[in-house]
């Protein structure tokens, strides 16, 4: 039987936060929202909604018609619920940004054409320090105003069609054959399938994270991307195979640390972290993984819609990923492209000259 969800019981915004005790276990906290006050039991628990009932009555709620109402809102409403829990705490961290500079900035003040240009200053301020974190910042400023110009909470949208500041390019970020076999050489047994898992599927680190063994049938791996809402079934390789049935299982999550415990993302970055530098792979992180598996897909002559249909990208985002982030030049695709247009070429006879 499913677990009834937090907003299944009208519970909304709710932080937690999971620790391992001691003595082995584990036990989850909870705060009636990100520095709200804490609440007792777990959910469903009559003494933990009669707190988290008081807490909401006794929050003190901006005034209505400044920017601190609506990122609020956003925060109270099903589209924030259905973001990936990684996803809202990066937020919050953006949205106390915000808050701190924009907080009682007045709601009728989105239609003034000079709005915009106060809220580029405040990335171009950023962009100082970051133009990646200052592109995020206006990426989120962005969201939860169209969130409430569709709600009508707001008469215009500013930050539509901002563009980018950063534009680096990932060209080199790809894992090459050398990187993957000092990593095997030397990385700790329990890491490896994690790094075959991520070549041979495309997949995120957060989803892989989460994978089960009930999601392979011994031919496919199906699962559903936390991210996007995409369902993806992907035909498993026979250098994959091997790895899983050599490890198989019948239930509970693929990759385990060390300790045969279900990683966390935290404690998963931080091992891999230490398992690249010590096997000397550097300058790719297990995020380029995903961009290395299209990269792959795309040398072994694979068409876009058959490498979309494996990671879950769209077609226009492997495009854009083949074309400026990831796609390595690859001496041997040159090679080839030189041979097929040498099949196609008469070459003179110069033996009558």
């Amino acid at each position: 039987m499913r677990r009834p969800r937090l907003k299944d019981m009208g519970v909304r915004g709710i932080n937690t936060k999971t620790k391992k005790l001691a003595d082995g276990t584990t036990k989850t906290y909870y705060w009636a929202w990100k520095g709200g006050p804490a609440l007792p039991g777990k959910p469903g628990d009559p003494e933990f909604m009669a707190a988290y009932n008081q807490a909401i009555a006794q929050r003190v709620r901006p005034p209505e018609g400044v920017l601190l109402s609506v990122l609020q809102g956003f925060q109270a409403s099903s589209t924030w619920d259905d973001l990936a829990p990684r996803t809202q705490r990066d937020y919050v961290k953006i949205i106390k940004l915000i808050e701190k500079k924009f907080g009682d900035f007045p709601l009728s003040a989105m239609s003034d054409r000079r709005t915009r240009g106060i809220f580029m200053e405040w990335r171009d301020e950023r962009a100082k320090a970051s133009r990646r974190q200052a592109d995020y910042g206006w990426q989120v400023l962005a969201r939860i105003l169209s969130w409430s110009h569709g709600r009508g909470l707001v008469s215009a949208n500013p930050c539509e069609k901002g563009g980018r500041l950063y534009r680096g390019s990932r060209a080199e970020n790809v894992w090459s054959d050398a990187d993957e076999e000092a990593f095997l050489a030397s990385a700790p047994a329990h890491l490896h399938l994690p790094l075959i898992l991520a070549l041979w599927t495309g997949q995120r680190q957060g989803d892989l994270l989460r994978l089960t063994w009930q999601q392979y049938d011994g031919k496919v791996i199906r699962l559903q991307q936390s991210k996007t809402g995409m369902r993806v079934v992907i035909p498993v390789g026979a250098p994959l195979k091997a790895a899983l049935d050599a490890k198989r299982g019948k239930v509970g999550p693929i990759l385990l640390n060390s300790d045969g415990e279900p990683w966390t993302a935290d404690g998963f970055r931080s091992s891999w972290r230490k398992a690249c530098a010590s096997a000397g792979v550097v300058g790719v992180t297990f995020n380029d993984l995903r961009g290395t598996a299209v990269t792959r897909l795309a040398i072994a002559k694979c068409t876009v819609p058959q490498i979309a249909t494996i990671t879950g990208h769209s077609l226009r985002d492997v495009a854009a990923i083949l074309d400026s982030n990831y796609l390595n030049r690859d001496p041997r695709m040159a090679k080839e492209a030189i041979r097929k247009l040498e099949t196609r070429t008469k070459i003179p006879d110069r033996a009558s000259d």
